[in-house]
């Protein structure tokens, strides 16, 4: 498998122009890679994903070998992120090619580049992100004058935490000022200052979601699936630099077929799909998860190809309600051709985008 490597940066957005890129209908950008033509060369892909159960297509894709298997003679090479707006340096610093997000940095990646730089071509995840909190909370309005944590800035659990807290009449800036103080983190140091008491709770993803309620006695106050219709919300999507997808559309819809056999995997085999994706956290982390953590994150998910474009318009506007966005324009920002063409292939239904 490729070799891995964690790759950090600075938070600002290193400035880039990118030649040649599609503005147009979602599907004109691959539409090249509906015969899987493409480069007849072999290729290197430099895939990104993070080490949390809500990535477990990525993580089952890479730890089973389902993504090199599908993409033949081209070559994987992978790199692990703690958020997305980290993930999204490092394609614009061209670093990788294409990596599994949240939403909310996939729409920054889109406007901060004038709908230029990345495509939505898959979904992956559903589901599995809160806010839990000490014992003694037990309203929203007892999140006055608390610290809450969130992956990031304007990462995709951020802009969810924020978008509640207006719903509930409380403010919260980017400063960490308001009724609430929020304070971006890595989700690491988030179960440290949760179990020592320093902060009071946090909007986080799968695995953290469980492991602040397993091992430092947290409650849910919030499970997120409760406000979204049918419980269904994108979580992780995968995007892809749209100079690479033009490029290389043959080894996108490799990338595809990759994480489709892993989702399969992990409905047919869920047992044994926990233990990759462990297996592959800790090779990134050095430690693997309990096993029960690890078992009662992947019940609060699902995973499908299907990006739930409805609930990242959503997201769109709750980001430019918080200040996080200029405006909510997503036209284009999504090519379904290749991942629709995979399912096709798979009998089953085909998605759409906005």
């Amino acid at each position: 498998m490729g070799r891995r490597h964690r790759l950090l940066f600075s938070g600002v957005l290193v400035a880039v122009v990118i030649a040649a890129a599609a503005c147009g209908s979602d599907s004109k950008a691959a539409s090249s890679g509906s015969g899987g033509s493409g480069s007849s060369q072999p290729t290197t892909v430099r895939l990104g994903y993070f080490p949390n159960i809500t990535h477990a297509p990525a993580l089952v894709g890479v730890q089973k070998g389902f993504f090199q298997q599908e993409l033949g003679r081209n070559k994987l090479e992978t790199a692990t992120f703690n958020a997305g707006p980290e993930a999204v340096d490092a394609l614009f610093a061209d670093s990788i090619d294409a990596t599994f997000i949240g939403p909310n940095p996939s729409i920054n990646a889109f406007q901060k580049s004038n709908g230029e730089a990345i495509r939505i071509v898959a979904g992956a995840t559903s589901g599995g992100a809160g806010l839990v909190v000490k014992s003694s909370i037990n309203s929203a309005a007892d999140l006055k004058g608390k610290k809450i944590a969130t992956p990031q800035l304007g990462n995709t659990q951020d802009v969810a935490l924020r978008a509640y807290l207006k719903t509930q009449g409380l403010t919260a800036d980017t400063s960490g000022g308001g009724d609430v103080s929020i304070i971006p983190q890595a989700n690491a140091d988030t179960l440290t200052q949760f179990a020592s008491g320093d902060i009071d709770g946090a909007w986080v993803p799968e695995p953290f979601f469980t492991r602040l309620q397993q091992e430092s006695g947290g409650k849910v106050l919030v499970d997120e699936k409760t406000l979204w219709p049918d419980g269904k919300f994108v979580t992780t999507q995968l995007i892809v630099a749209t100079k690479f997808l033009q490029a290389h559309p043959d080894v996108v819809l490799g990338l595809i077929r990759g994480e489709a056999d892993a989702i399969k995997f992990i409905n047919d085999s869920p047992a044994d799909a926990q233990k990759a994706a462990n297996d592959e956290i800790a090779k990134i982390s050095g430690k693997p998860l309990k096993d029960a953590v690890v078992a009662a994150a992947f019940k609060n998910l699902t995973f499908t190809l299907d990006p739930i474009a409805s609930s990242l318009k959503k997201a769109a506007q709750d980001a430019y309600d918080a200040g996080l966005l200029k405006d909510t324009k997503l036209d284009g920002i999504y090519d379904l051709t290749l991942v629709n063409q995979v399912l096709k292939g798979l009998n089953q239904s085909e998605v759409k985008g906005l």
